[in-house]
C-alpha cells in the first residue's frame, strides 16, 4: 500500500472518519482540507443494497449534472459520412466509421469517451475486446449508442458523466473539482443522489442506500447522511 503523504495524515487527523454529517457540511469538511498545487476532483462514492451478480440490480448510465464536472472529455463519434462534420462541429477530436475503427484496432485509444449510431454498430461491435476492458464500448444501456450522435457528442464532450457499480456494489461518480463553489458541489451530488434513488432496481429487497462518502482525489473521504 501507498505511503499517505504528510498533508493527506495531517487531514485525517481532522477526522474520526466515522462521523455523518449532513451534505452541506460534507462538503465544507471536504473543501477544508489542506489544498495541494493542483486542483482535485471530487468524488461520490456510494455503497448500495444490491447484487451486482443479478443483471436486473445492475447500475450502468449516464447522467448530465447541473453544472458539469469542470473537465473537457475527450470524445469520440462513429457515424455515417455524412455526419462526420456535424459530430466535429460539436466537439468530436475524431469521428467516421473504418478508418477510425483501423485506428483503434492498431492501438490508439486517447479518448474518454465513444459515441456510436446504431447504423455503424456492425463495424464497431469487433471493437469490444479492445474497448470494453476500457469502458469505453458504446452502450445503448449510458446513452453511447444513439441515433442522434450529434447531441450525444456534445452532452458528453460538456461533461456527462456515465456511472456502473463495481463487484461489490459501489458507484463512484465524479461531481466536480475542489474549485467548484459549495453551492455547485450539492446541486450536483443532490442530483446524482436522487437519481440513483428513483433508479432502484424493484427487485432488491431491504436497505438500498448503505453508505454514502464524499472525498477529493488526495484528500480522505466524509460520510454523508442521506436519510
Amino acid at each position: 500500500m501507498a505511503k499517505k503523504s504528510k498533508r493527506y495524515r495531517a487531514d485525517a487527523e481532522k477526522t474520526t472518519g466515522k462521523e455523518v454529517l449532513p451534505l452541506s457540511e460534507a462538503i465544507k469538511k471536504v473543501k477544508g482540507w489542506d489544498s495541494t498545487k493542483f486542483d482535485q476532483t471530487v468524488e461520490l462514492v456510494m455503497h448500495l443494497g444490491i447484487d451486482p451478480k443479478q443483471a436486473d440490480q445492475m447500475l450502468r448510465g449516464a447522467i448530465s449534472l447541473p453544472n458539469g464536472i469542470g473537465k473537457q472529455k475527450k470524445v469520440i463519434a462513429f457515424c455515417e459520412d455524412s455526419d462526420v462534420e456535424a459530430a466535429k462541429n460539436a466537439g468530436a477530436t475524431e469521428a467516421g466509421t473504418d478508418e477510425l475503427v483501423k485506428k483503434i484496432e492498431d492501438g490508439w485509444t486517447d479518448f474518454d469517451v465513444a459515441i456510436a449510431s446504431p447504423k455503424v454498430m456492425g463495424k464497431v461491435g469487433k471493437l469490444g475486446r479492445v474497448l470494453g476492458p476500457q469502458g469505453k464500448m458504446p452502450s445503448p444501456k449510458n446513452g453511447t449508442v444513439t441515433p442522434d450522435v450529434v447531441s450525444a457528442v456534445k452532452e458528453f464532450a460538456a461533461g456527462k458523466v456515465e456511472y456502473r457499480n463495481d463487484k461489490n456494489g459501489n458507484l463512484h461518480v465524479v461531481v466536480g473539482k475542489l474549485s467548484f463553489s459549495e453551492g455547485k458541489l450539492k446541486e450536483n451530488t443532490d442530483a446524482f443522489i436522487s437519481h440513483v434513488k428513483k433508479i432502484r432496481p424493484s427487485s432488491v429487497k431491504g436497505g438500498y442506500i448503505k453508505k454514502v462518502c464524499l472525498t477529493a482525489t488526495m484528500s480522505p473521504s466524509v460520510q454523508v447522511d442521506v436519510r
